[in-house]
């Protein structure tokens, strides 16, 4: 087991080195620190100066990869590269272009992206398998269909429709949660009801569809046939036997959400004006700082691999019959 985990530490290692180089190509090349510049100042007509102190500000006026006019080991660390994609490694994210501590704002941030992401993730997945079992249990029958039909029906209707909607019914028209905002403390339930929900209600039609197919496929196999002919009943083999059996599919969709958990919804925070890390990201972006986006970038990335390693290693505990070699 000890020896799987190092093994795919290893494999990440790359993953993580390619990740970073492709985030530093497109924004120091496309953007070079002069565009960067002038997109800060926000002047037309910007003057050498401006741009330099600008620059000069940020650590932007260093080499991008090699700094002939260093010594030593100074030719590879007093560079762009190494002060704003290497550090990143140790999870030195260093400032904002406006000067904040981007460490400080995402050990802020963590907290609001979790209170409402951890709740969307176990009260949907508690909803979608119940429903998905539900479907499974009177499948071919009026039931199943018209639940197929209002899956396909809330699948075609845009997240944004459920945000706008439950805003302007709940919040405007019924007056039972705050529209927007955020609050510490158990003030903060007021302000997570609402979009809770509606992240839930948004993933109801996608994830049941896929749910239920999982559950199909694995009520046709033998071993399924096999308990019914010893005599247990429909529910026993649907909790017992394929509930079980399809957990493996059900855990590989999971770690989707994973990263979910820790960096936030960019739509959901927005829009509800809870200051997590997805709100975080989508101001980062319309400010044009490219240290946040870089950061968040390879948070992002970090967040999926070790979703992907963990659930690998949830698999032994679903079956026994997978083991880690």
């Amino acid at each position: 087991m000890l020896v799987y985990i190092f093994r795919r530490l290893l494999y990440a290692l790359p993953i993580l080195v390619g990740v970073n180089l492709l985030t530093f190509t497109l924004f120091f090349v496309v953007n070079t620190p002069d565009d960067m510049a002038r997109m800060q100042l926000g002047i037309k007509r910007v003057t050498p100066e401006a741009i330099q102190k600008w620059k000069a500000e940020r650590g932007y006026d260093k080499p991008l990869l090699y700094n002939e006019a260093a010594e030593g080991a100074g030719k590879l660390t007093h560079t762009i590269f190494f002060e704003k994609s290497v550090k990143l490694f140790v999870f030195d994210f260093g400032r904002a272009d406006d000067g904040r501590d981007i460490g400080h704002e995402i050990k802020t941030r963590m907290g609001p992206s979790l209170a409402i992401a951890l709740p969307v993730f176990l009260l949907g997945l508690f909803v979608t398998v119940s429903f998905a079992l539900m479907l499974a249990f009177f499948r071919a029958t009026y039931l199943d269909f018209w639940g197929v039909v209002a899956c396909v029906a809330m699948m075609s209707i845009s997240s944004l429709f459920y945000i706008i909607g439950g805003q302007y019914l709940v919040s405007k028209i019924w007056h039972l949660v705050p529209i927007s905002g955020y609050a510490g403390g158990l003030d903060a339930a007021r302000f997570l009801l609402l979009p809770v929900l509606i992240s839930v209600a948004a993933g109801i039609g996608s994830s049941t569809r896929w749910y239920r197919t999982i559950f199909l496929e694995e009520i046709g196999k033998d071993y399924v046939r096999t308990a019914r002919a010893k005599g247990l009943s429909e529910l026993a083999v649907l909790f017992r036997h394929v509930l079980k059996n399809a957990m493996i599919p059900i855990l590989t969709g999971v770690v989707v959400v994973i990263p979910l958990l820790f960096m936030g919804s960019l739509i959901i925070e927005s829009f509800f004006g809870i200051p997590g890390l997805g709100s975080y990201t989508i101001d980062a972006i319309n400010a044009q700082d490219f240290a946040v986006v870089r950061s968040m970038v390879f948070i992002g990335s970090v967040l999926y691999i070790i979703g992907l390693l963990l659930t690998d290693l949830s698999y032994t505990l679903v079956d026994p019959r997978v083991r880690l070699q």
